[in-house]
């Protein structure tokens, strides 16, 4: 077995989707990235090439790429889950947290649990998503950002 730890924080801005999971929010803002900026999935994505000893999403999807210009983070977390394969591993269990004073993310966690267990084809229970705010402060707390941790732990398959 092997853990991963990842971490991604993107500000929101007017005029775009707000993705977290997989799915779109409605919110006035929206993640800026050089992809869609699904912080969770990122997160996610990083913890699990951590744990296979993979380097970071940077490496594999650098953002001054062209070629990853607007790319899903469903998309990445996908060829993530491939790579780690290669490597001779399955995921074990995922535990992550989305750091957000708004909006309310409570409603949506299980609609995102079930989208990233089809994307890594692991049963729902073995994924946990929390939710907190920064209780007003820095800019996550004053709404200018939002940021996720995940923890992964991997198996050898």
């Amino acid at each position: 077995m092997r853990i991963g730890i990842g971490y991604d924080i993107h500000k929101l801005e007017k005029d775009r989707k707000l993705i977290l999971g997989n799915i779109t929010i409605p919110h006035t803002k929206g993640l800026l990235g050089h992809s869609d900026a699904d912080v969770l999935l990122h997160a996610i994505s990083d913890a699990m090439l951590g744990a296979a000893g993979l380097s970071d999403i940077g490496i594999h999807f650098p953002d001054d790429d062209p070629k990853y210009k607007g790319i899903s983070s469903a998309d990445i977390l996908t060829k993530v889950k491939t790579l780690i394969h290669k490597r001779g591993y399955d995921i074990n269990n995922i535990d992550s947290v989305i750091i957000a004073q708004e909006p309310r993310l409570s409603p949506f966690i299980e609609e995102m649990k079930n989208n990233i267990s089809k994307i890594l084809d692991i049963p729902s229970s073995h994924i946990n998503i929390k939710s907190t705010t920064n209780e007003g402060m820095d800019s996550i707390g004053k709404g200018e950002a939002i940021a996720s941790h995940a923890v992964v732990l991997i198996k050898d398959m």
